[in-house]
């Protein structure tokens, strides 16, 4: 008898193991399941400019690493300063003394400084730091939150973080589908430049966005679906409709349709199969469809649920070796973090000894696994 619906997950043509490096970008759910990967000692990039909810201002931070951007004057401003029609450069020039923290529209608030020069390089130094990983990188997971972008008025600059600015300073407004297909077919283009074998698995946050009203939630969860659809279908659609017979009057009809999409393939950044979609939102809406997966907010997800999506992650990308070695770091981990009362103790040496050998032995039997000194 089953008593809840499960959510169909089909096994994608690749696999995540501890040789894989993943990379996690997006809304703070992104921020939640990498945690669970990093947790247990994979190995994990996760927003390198901190938080990001919608797909176009993801793809402007995608795409600056995989040109190599550098961050310079122009990029930041300074909290309390900023005048409309004022260059972000100038932002700072008056009032000083009454004036906060430095701050990027590119990026959340932990890349913020004291001063310019800090803001700069903390910039610089993520853009590299994720440059370099995403070079190496196997599977990159986007986290799609909202389809709301917040727009600078001045420049019509969509911007990652509005860092309690004067909301006169700002527009807002839904994307349409095809804009959101469009940040997203950026973002893998982007991605496959830096390394062209990455696969890329979208998803969409089951996290509510109430403060937009629920119609307006839903509205905003459909066009990221849709969007997500158009990109991660756009491959299979053409070689489907490339494969029927064209000896009758329907397939006629369907060349039609075939000359259309072969018009846009050369455009369209899924034209193989390394771009996939995972159903978070939908494990959510449909297996825990229950308040006790909630925070005590009602629209942030529990632990519980944010260990049972993971599962289901490593039940989908994981073969059985791999949750075997999974469970096997779990344990170690379990004792690594035992509270040790007597730094000092003959016993307490005796574990630190069974500790290291046990640490040993799994680096030396789970390719991949790096385990830090201290446990």
């Amino acid at each position: 008898m089953e008593f809840f619906t499960k959510i169909d997950i089909p096994r994608p043509g690749f696999g995540i193991d501890y040789t894989k490096k993943l990379a996690f970008f997006g809304s703070c759910f992104a921020d939640n399941i990498s945690a669970q990967f990093s947790s247990r000692k994979f190995q994990v990039l996760s927003n390198p400019f901190g938080t990001v909810y919608n797909p176009v201002s993801l793809a402007a931070q995608v795409k600056a690493v995989a040109e190599g951007r550098v961050f310079g004057d122009g990029d930041v401003f300074q909290d309390g300063c900023w005048k409309r029609g004022a260059s972000a450069a100038d932002a700072g020039t008056a009032g000083v003394g009454a004036c906060g923290p430095w701050h990027s529209w590119d990026a959340h608030g932990s890349l913020s400084g004291k001063t310019r020069e800090e803001c700069i390089d903390k910039l610089n130094a993520a853009a590299a730091m994720a440059r370099d990983f995403l070079q190496k990188a196997d599977i990159v997971f986007i986290t799609l939150g909202t389809a709301f972008v917040y727009y600078l008025k001045d420049s019509g600059k969509p911007v990652s973080n509005c860092h309690r600015q004067d909301p006169s300073l700002f527009t807002r407004r839904m994307i349409s589908v095809e804009e959101a297909a469009a940040a997203l077919e950026s973002i893998v283009k982007d991605l496959r430049s830096l390394s062209p074998t990455v696969n890329i698995v979208f998803t969409v946050s089951p996290l509510r966005h109430m403060a937009d009203g629920a119609h307006e939630n839903s509205l905003s969860k459909a066009t990221l679906m849709l969007a997500v659809d158009k990109i991660a279908k756009c491959g299979t659609e053409i070689a489907t409709v490339a494969s029927l017979p064209r000896n009758d009057i329907a397939s006629q009809a369907s060349a039609g349709v075939y000359s259309r999409i072969c018009e846009t393939q050369q455009s369209c950044a899924s034209r193989n199969d390394n771009t996939h979609y995972f159903p978070s939102y939908e494990i959510v809406m449909d297996e825990l469809r229950d308040y006790r997966f909630y925070a005590d907010d009602m629209v942030h997800l529990s632990k519980t649920a944010e260990e049972y999506i993971f599962e289901r992650m490593v039940e989908t990308y994981c073969s059985d070796a791999t949750r075997e070695n999974i469970a096997r770091v779990e344990k170690f981990l379990k004792m690594a973090n035992h509270r040790i009362v007597d730094n000092h103790s003959p016993a307490t040496a005796e574990f630190q000894k069974k500790l290291a050998a046990q640490a040993a032995s799994l680096k030396k039997t789970i390719p991949g696994l790096v385990l830090n000194t201290g446990n």
